[in-house]
């Protein structure tokens, strides 16, 4: 719950930039579609497999469709600010994918047997998505010397639960936790980074550079 009010909270700066459209350039500037495109499959894939597996996971299930949905609404939010065609194919997989993934829920089917080789393949893959989608939200933010419409909030409170996840993880042991602490600190860096770089377009005579450039751009 605390990624999706992370998630929420991004959603939220998007919506008071629409409202001061005169004051900013874009609502949704500097917003990876890559990255959250990447984070709706992530959080998708995960409550499928949580309504597959045998019992239900409703811990998994529920906070995950949640998130996907809000991400959803980010993935709109960009494709009307921007009207690209990546932005509107994002949207209608997106789109297709939620609904794909209720018949599924709706179907009842389990993977009972196979669901921890399953989840360890999931979290290793969801692991190098993640890596890659915010390596790309990093190098606009880097290229552009601004944060943009990128939401602090969203990455302190996703980080939050990042450490609850690590200290779950090592709980149970390196052996048996290892995908979750692959995942959990592969998501934390990133979210390190990002939070870095919001004090570094702030103090940094390169972004200063690089913010004018863009601007006059």
């Amino acid at each position: 719950m605390i990624s999706v009010l992370g998630v929420y909270s991004q959603l939220g700066t998007i919506w008071r930039r629409k409202h001061m459209a005169s004051e900013v350039a874009r609502p949704t500037a500097l917003l990876s579609l890559n990255q959250f495109t990447v984070s709706f499959f992530a959080y998708l894939s995960f409550f499928i497999y949580g309504y597959s597996i045998e019992p239900f996971n409703h811990y998994i299930v529920w906070p995950r469709l949640l998130a996907a949905m809000l991400v959803m609404g980010i993935l709109l939010e960009i494709w009307l600010d921007r009207k690209s065609r990546a932005a509107r194919l994002s949207v209608v997989l997106a789109a297709a994918s939620l609904v794909l993934a209720g018949a599924g829920l709706l179907s009842g089917e389990t993977i009972a047997d196979q669901g921890r080789h399953i989840a360890t393949l999931l979290i290793v893959l969801v692991s190098v998505f993640i890596a890659q989608g915010y390596y790309h939200q990093i190098r606009l933010i880097l290229t552009a010397g601004q944060t943009g419409a990128v939401d602090l909030k969203m990455s302190q409170f996703i980080l939050l639960m990042d450490i609850s996840t690590i200290a779950f993880a090592l709980s149970m042991g390196v052996k048996e936790g290892w995908p979750l602490l692959t995942l959990a600190i592969t998501s934390a860096i990133t979210k390190l980074i990002i939070m870095y770089l919001f004090r570094w377009v702030n103090v940094s005579n390169v972004a200063a550079r690089r913010r004018q450039q863009y601007t006059s751009a």
